[in-house]
């Protein structure tokens, strides 16, 4: 008889190559030595390196039915990689880390703990451990967060880590709601979720900028970019409690 899945890991991936088979096997070890239930789902982006050739390898490796993937014909975004692989899980609880493991994922388990205990998310609150090469990120991250919190009038700490887990059933009809399918995805899932009424908690994490890998965020459009759309998400909520007050 086959064990019911209680966790599934989701990994988003484009352009993964110079660290996937590394950070792939930590992950799975992890999952292998809590004890947990699991499956891992790689979201393969399209990207433009090797990573679809890496994925398929490390399966037939494996050869584990606990690991699997989806494969996108073009470029759709973070954003729309998690919500397809939350909507192809088959746990009772889903939720995804970025695959560079700047978040260890040794912490997993007890955000599970967290979920079994009632939760409907638990997202990952980083405390920075800063260096000269990554301190214009992470002061980047930090702003953000203070307007997020000032413009769209929220209590939430850290709306963009990407270390979030789900009670699948709870989030379902928040999820079906969300528009972004890119970086914004995050702050809308968690803002959406707020006031839909879920139960948020934070789990303080360490974050460690990893200096050895090429990132694909491009600070300066991608910061423009983020902020376009946070203002354009103000506007809809106001929109949205104009309409419910008619």
């Amino acid at each position: 008889m086959t064990k019911k899945i209680e966790l599934s890991v989701i990994l988003p991936c484009y352009n993964e190559a110079e660290h996937f088979l590394k950070s792939s096997q930590k992950i799975l070890d992890v999952l292998k030595r809590s004890k947990i239930a699991f499956e891992l789902i790689f979201v393969e982006d399209a990207s433009q390196d090797n990573t679809p050739e890496l994925i398929t390898q490390f399966m037939r490796r494996e050869k584990n039915k606990q690991v699997r993937a989806l494969f996108h014909a073009k470029n759709l975004g973070r954003g729309r990689s998690v919500t397809d692989g939350i909507g192809s899980a088959r746990g009772r609880f889903a939720g995804f880390i970025d695959i560079d493991c700047e978040v260890s994922p040794s912490y997993i388990p007890q955000f599970l703990v967290q979920l079994k205990s009632g939760k409907d998310i638990v997202c990952a609150e980083r405390r920075y451990q800063t260096t000269a090469g990554g301190l214009v990120r992470t002061l980047a991250s930090k702003l953000y967060q203070q307007l997020v919190k000032l413009v769209l009038v929220t209590n939430l700490s850290d709306t963009e880590a990407g270390y979030k887990f789900f009670n699948r059933k709870r989030i379902f009809p928040v999820l079906s709601k969300v528009r972004d399918t890119g970086w914004f995805w995050d702050t809308e899932i968690m803002v959406s979720s707020e006031r839909a009424g879920l139960k948020i908690a934070f789990f303080p994490v360490q974050f460690n900028r990893r200096m050895d890998k090429t990132s694909t965020v491009r600070l300066i459009p991608d910061t423009l970019n983020y902020f376009i759309k946070l203002f354009a998400f103000r506007l809809s909520l106001t929109g949205k409690s104009l309409a419910k007050k008619a």
